[in-house]
């Protein structure tokens, strides 16, 4: 199956998978709720400003792709939307959890994405995540590639292939590069403070969704 995304729609894939397994309460999405998703500034690089026309467009052509849909529940009226990746690929948890990770937040080492797939799914070792990332090189087409080490860094990151096929990254000024003296404990710690962050917005939206059903109660 070749599929090919731009930015807009690898964000709004990406936010789907993630409610579905972080907030499956509040899933499928409304539309409203899905810009919000996309527009998170915790776990999203790059951060994004998107209206609803722009994730209507991305609905649209993702509908198209049979990776979304419009669905319609018994208690409510408004349209709501869900991803189809499982019925384009039958991915297991593990291969959902590190696809989902590169939609919304890019390439990423072995720990990095041992660490931000935490909330979806908790992988024993970094073992575990290569094997994935292998598994899902190995698809026909292969869903995943590694890029070329960045000078200064000794991991590889992986990157989705769901855009098309991956350019030759263009040289970086000396200066911006990574300094190669950050450990990857640096990295999993600031990860664990991000998924911190990411469970208190969480807990925040379900406290302001109960007040909002309180406050119909007594309209």
């Amino acid at each position: 199956m070749n599929i090919r995304l731009n930015d807009v729609e690898a964000r709004v894939l990406g936010s789907l998978i993630e409610k579905e397994i972080t907030t499956p309460d509040y899933y499928p999405l409304s539309l409203n709720a899905l810009v919000n998703a996309c527009n998170q500034k915790s776990n999203r690089e790059p951060v994004m400003n998107l209206d609803e026309a722009a994730v209507n467009r991305a609905l649209d052509e993702l509908t198209e792709k049979n990776l979304a849909a419009g669905t319609s529940g018994r208690d409510s009226r408004v349209l709501k939307y869900e991803h189809r990746l499982q019925e384009a690929f039958n991915f297991d948890r593990l291969e959902t959890a590190i696809l989902c990770v590169l939609l919304l937040r890019g390439p990423q080492t072995p720990g990095e994405l041992r660490s931000r797939t935490e909330r979806m799914h908790k992988f024993d070792d970094l073992e575990q995540v290569q094997f994935t990332l292998q598994r899902l090189m190995k698809r026909e087409p292969p869903i995943v590639a590694v890029l070329p080490r960045r000078p200064g860094t000794k991991e590889a990151r992986y990157a989705h292939l769901l855009s098309g096929e991956l350019q030759a990254p263009v040289s970086a000024p000396e200066h911006a590069a990574e300094s190669p003296f950050r450990s990857s404990n640096d990295t999993e710690r600031i990860a664990r403070l991000e998924n911190a962050v990411a469970r208190l917005e969480k807990e925040l939206a379900e406290t302001r969704e109960h007040l909002a059903a309180l406050q119909k109660q007594f309209e």
